[in-house]
């Protein structure tokens, strides 16, 4: 057995892009691996700033004999049909074997296969999945018509202790076309690299590798996985990112810690800088007391966007006047040059968000609102202003229904949301919009509730993003969502598959994350309903604008065009939208999608507090051994009913049952529970108290099951064998009041 190590030098790849690169290398690589019958014991793949590398043990030194066999013509067939199989297998008439079958004396040639050395058969395979990597972006350079994410410099390939034979040939431009570009000469595997195809560079495979760029930029020569180790932690590269993240966090936690401080938690953050450096020179700088008046957030958001530093926290949870930055070299002086030169540019950084500071808070936020009108929020769907017009019209009717909501605050929180959009700000972070508006909120004196509803109406932006409690805070931050979600419905651009570039998914967690968190029976069809009357308040508003301006028809038919696609059915698909996201939603608690489904098949469930809670109560009740059982013997009446009405076309729901053609005992008990049961379980759930709608259908179990035990529902004289029928939709009709059971798996 032996072992192989790869490894693809180049310049610097994208700190995102490392990861998956290297489970992509390994991917292709062992892919081929099993394609040519080579089985190994392990692979495991790394990846830095410079390179890839992979190694692969317990490799054969070459590939297992194979034997196959193949089915030929008839012994006396045409002559032309035999030879044909011959020249096929490569085989001469008697190396093939004439075996009696059923249909007579058949050739079959059996044809051995010798493995081929394992070193002749992985540079082809080696070639292939260099050029396969998959990049989200690529580039070519010099002449080469190679496309990669970066240059690439080297490769090392080395198997059972020697390097493979051949390389990549780059391609190169060739000529020039009639159009005046450059043709390209296709990129190659080439087995002899001393002598590569014409006007071409080729990057041979090699035994050798270079450490870190400054501190060891000369090769050395590898010759196993132990080997390459070794060499590069003496050439200043840490190889495995793990180990560099850890390193990284904790020599800021301990730089921290001498300071009497902590490192602000950032694990993002922490993943990108592992990838950016081989070689993690952790040193702490000092931001200037100048800068400390200006909000933190812009402090860390300037510190991290722009320079990749750790922002570092006081004991009470303050910022610190500290950062942390890692440097991908050593330093003799301690680190003191470094040091400074992080805290000049910080300070050339933080001076330009100091100077945007300055001048936002110069102007009002309230002046600000007019400049909305010359922001697009969607082609289709009007400018930023148009959607804070709607948004305020929708929270006028949400402040109605959340408790504690003052329709004032509200009404001026949704006026002022957006307008730190223009602000100089937002405009150099985007990420800190709405916290920016708050911090300008309450420098023009405007209410709490108001700053805090401005910083809020984002939230919550993830599944483990805060989310907003404070009455007026939840009006907005629902106002803006539903907002979104229907206009996007309303002009039919919905996520499908894996896209979804507006976030609507996103926006439909928070809407379903608000409703819950904070208790509120908010019924979601009227809601949605006065959404849609904000939009199309607003397009006749554009109607009467352009008849005033002689453009008629192209302002009705953008009229028409907003409302074109609403409809019931389009309702029932946002809810049906709202359902799939409550199953991702509550995925995590155990909850089964099924009975979700089950509960918004009804139709009439749109309180999502009141969803939850009856989901709640038929999951109980399915996990109940009544439950379940009952479960089985609605599927089997349901089952009945559905064929007798097919052969019959016929439909026996919801014809009344005659009570006179009930000729047993356990018809008239199962007649009368079902008409109890229905009666119980409707004035239950009107009054929301599911468990007792339960209850109420578990003791439907005892007649049924005697039912289906001892009565005969095709019974020869057709209207007893009717009215059975009859009774037993009575079934489905008595638990369809508390969900459609028919959705429910198992």
């Amino acid at each position: 057995m032996a072992d192989l190590l790869l490894e693809l030098l180049s310049e610097e790849i994208p700190a995102r892009m490392q990861r998956r690169a290297a489970e992509d290398l390994k991917r292709l690589v062992t892919d081929g691996l099993n394609g040519a019958g080579l089985a190994f014991e392990a692979a495991e793949a790394w990846a830095t700033p410079r390179r890839l590398a992979l190694a692969v043990t317990g490799l054969p030194l070459a590939q297992p004999d194979t034997r196959e066999e193949r089915k030929g013509p008839k012994a006396d067939a045409p002559d032309k049909a035999i030879q044909g199989f011959l020249g096929a297998v490569g085989l001469t008439l008697d190396q093939v074997e004439r075996r009696d079958t059923p249909k007579g004396p058949v050739l079959f040639a059996v044809i051995e296969h010798k493995g081929r050395a394992t070193a002749e058969v992985l540079p082809g395979l080696i070639h292939a999945a260099i050029t396969a990597l998959p990049w989200p972006k690529s580039m070519r350079w010099a002449a080469s018509a190679f496309a990669w994410v970066r240059p690439l410099h080297g490769i090392l390939a080395v198997f059972d202790g020697a390097p493979l034979k051949g390389g990549l040939a780059l391609g190169a431009t060739a000529g020039a076309r009639a159009d005046g570009a450059a043709p390209l000469v296709p990129v190659a595997f080439v087995p002899d690299p001393s002598a590569p195809p014409a006007e071409t560079a080729v990057l041979p495979f090699q035994a050798e590798t270079r450490g870190h760029r400054f501190l060891a930029p000369e090769p050395v020569t590898v010759g196993g996985l132990a080997d390459y180790r070794a060499h590069l932690r003496d050439g200043f590269v840490i190889l495995d990112a793990g180990e560099r993240r850890r390193m990284i966090q904790e020599r800021a936690e301990a730089l921290a810690a001498a300071e009497g401080l902590r490192l602000r938690p950032d694990p993002g953050l922490l993943d990108e800088v592992a990838g950016l450096v081989e070689w993690p020179e952790v040193l702490m700088g000092r931001i200037d007391d100048a800068f400390m008046d200006v909000p933190p957030e812009v402090l860390a958001t300037a510190m991290r966007g722009h320079q990749k530093y750790f922002s570092l926290e006081k004991p009470d949870g303050s910022l610190a006047a500290r950062f942390i930055v890692v440097a991908n070299t050593r330093s003799e002086d301690g680190g003191a040059r470094i040091v400074a030169g992080n805290e000049r540019v910080l300070r050339a950084r933080l001076s330009d968000a100091r100077f945007f500071w300055d001048q936002d808070r110069k102007v009002p936020l309230a002046a600000r609102v007019d400049a909305l009108a010359n922001r697009v929020f969607h082609a289709r769907l009007g400018t930023d202003h148009d959607k804070m017009e709607r948004t305020r019209a929708l929270a006028a009717h949400l402040a109605g229904l959340v408790p504690g909501a003052d329709a004032a605050l509200c009404d001026r929180a949704a006026l002022l949301c957006k307008a730190d959009l223009p602000s100089g700000m937002v405009g150099e972070f985007p990420e800190l919009q709405g916290l920016m508006g708050r911090y300008y909120a309450r420098h023009d004196g405007e209410p709490n509730a108001v700053a805090a509803a401005i910083a809020d109406h984002y939230s919550p932006i993830g599944p483990s993003d805060r989310c907003p409690s404070a009455p007026v805070s939840v009006v907005v931050a629902l106002a803006d969502k539903i907002d979104t979600l229907v206009g996007f419905w309303m002009i039919d651009e919905k996520p499908t598959g894996s896209r979804d570039p507006f976030a609507l998914r996103r926006a439909a967690l928070g809407v379903i994350r608000l409703i819950e968190e904070n208790g509120l029976r908010l019924p979601l069809r009227p809601v949605f309903g006065a959404a849609r009357m904000a939009y199309l308040r607003q397009a006749e508003a554009a109607v009467r604008k352009d008849r005033e301006q002689g453009a008629q028809e192209d302002g009705a038919a953008a009229a028409r065009d907003m409302d074109r696609n609403w409809s019931e059915t389009v309702l029932d698909d946002l809810l049906a939208f709202f359902a799939d996201r409550l199953k991702v939603h509550l995925k995590d608690r155990g909850v089964r999608h099924d009975l979700i489904s089950a509960v918004f098949a009804l139709g009439d469930e749109d309180d999502l507090v009141r969803l939850l809670a009856r989901v709640d109560a038929l999951a109980r009740f399915v996990d109940s051994d009544d439950g379940s059982n009952l479960l089985t013997a609605y599927r089997r009446a349901a089952n009945i009913v559905r064929i007798e009405e097919r052969k019959d076309s016929v439909r026996y729901t919801h014809q009344e049952v005659e009570p006179d053609l009930l000729r047993t005992d356990e018809e008239t008990t199962l007649y009368t529970a079902l008409s109890d049961a229905g009666s119980v379980a409707s004035r239950a759930i009107e009054a929301e108290r599911f468990e007792k709608a339960m209850a109420a259908l578990a003791r439907l179990r005892a007649p049924v099951d005697a039912f289906f035990d001892t009565v005969t529902v095709n019974a020869d004289e057709p209207s007893l064998r009717r009215n059975r029928l009859r009774l037993l939709s009575r079934i489905q009709m008595a638990m369809g009041s508390v969900a459609d059971f028919s959705k429910i798996e198992g």
